[in-house]
């Protein structure tokens, strides 16, 4: 299995991500959309940006910032531009949480393109020190229905129904595409993370197609479940435990930021996103970073290393390999770090060192 990506397998990833369409690829050079998000967002895309360039990947960049615009038609610029070029590569978009109106910039993006399955990868990484080492697990949610389904309103004043929406399609798809994702990279094991010893029939729904879909078409990996509440106490007890968790949006993004702070941070995660059509790869654990903006301190390995994800996508894995190669070899050596790794260089410093290792490789 390839260290931060995805092992090659005449199986897809998932069923649906078999339909995905590449962009066009002109003069032997992809179109990508470059969507540089909120808080240190431009930061890290940069780094992304000033590596590709060192290395003369064949990727042209179409940036879709969405300063000054409106909720509604920044995610809609998004939109268009991904529909034209069917990958992108994202920073996190900010929603306040007194924001009214359109709801999460991010979810709006996905519902519109039907970006259903987030895959965020949690590996130790040599050169990091975490209490626990050996750390290998992966989280896959469903990006487009659950709690994150944004249909809320005060049906009189002072309360508020916020409504959770299951359906079976999309129960099957996204626990299809996991255990498709196990049998592509090696995995022995996946398990779904509900609650459905109270919401008996939303998560119970969830954790019952999941297991029909690994019973019945998947017999080689084992199948798991799991109390969301006791799986995050194993994530941060007994994380060797688990292999792929396949969860509904809101305890992906718990169970995220546990497996976060067992690896090094937010910092340190890559992620991407599918659909049938379109794939976006951004940080896995999904903090904006607002606190450091502007202050070159961020560290842009997560998204570096979800760029690394993305050249797979389109075929570039000696890119990949290369740059993903690079950026470890930088933090094992531990000279050229970011604070929240132990280290005390700044985000140019550390995307400078990156360049130059790769020069040695």
């Amino acid at each position: 299995m390839l260290r931060n990506g995805f092992a090659a397998s005449k199986r897809s990833m998932a069923t649906v991500a078999a339909e995905q369409l590449l962009p066009k690829k002109y003069g032997g050079r992809y179109t990508v959309t470059l969507i540089p998000g909120d808080g240190i967002g431009k930061e890290v895309t940069d780094s992304v940006v000033s590596i590709f360039e060192s290395e003369n990947v064949p990727i042209d960049w179409e940036t879709v910032s969405i300063s000054g615009l409106d909720n509604q038609e920044g995610v809609q610029k998004a939109v268009e531009s991904l529909k034209r070029n069917k990958v992108g590569l994202k920073g996190i978009w900010h929603t306040p949480a007194d924001q009214t109106g359109h709801g999460s910039l991010n979810v709006a993006l996905r519902k519109q393109l039907d970006i259903f399955a987030n895959v965020a990868l949690f590996k130790s990484v040599p050169g990091v020190k975490t209490r626990l080492q050996n750390i290998d697990l992966v989280v896959i949610r469903e990006n487009t229905e659950g709690e994150y389904s944004g249909l809320e309103h005060e049906s009189v004043p002072g309360v508020v129904e916020s409504l959770k929406i299951m359906t079976k399609p999309k129960s099957e798809r996204i626990a299809r595409f996991a255990f498709d994702f196990a049998l592509k990279n090696n995995r022995k094991s996946v398990c779904a993370v509900h609650k459905a010893n109270i919401m008996k029939l939303g998560d119970g729904l969830f954790r019952n197609c999941v297991n029909e879909v690994g019973a019945k078409e998947y017999p080689e990996i084992e199948v798991k479940n799991i109390i969301v509440d006791n799986a995050s106490m194993q994530a941060v007890a007994k994380p060797h435990q688990f292999d792929v968790l396949v969860t509904p949006n809101l305890y992906g993004s718990i169970l995220g930021n546990i497996g976060a702070a067992l690896i090094g941070g937010p910092g340190l995660v890559p992620g991407a996103n599918f659909g049938r059509e379109f794939a976006v790869f951004e940080p896995g654990s999904r903090h904006v970073g607002l606190d450091i903006k502007g202050q070159n301190l961020a560290n842009p390995t997560a998204m570096i290393l979800s760029s690394s994800l993305m050249l797979r996508h389109l075929g570039l894995n000696s890119y990949a390999d290369r740059i993903s190669k690079a950026t470890y070899d930088v933090i094992a050596e531990g000279k050229s770090v970011t604070k929240d790794i132990g280290g005390t260089a700044s985000t140019t410093e550390f995307t400078n060192a990156i360049i130059e290792k790769l020069k040695t490789l």
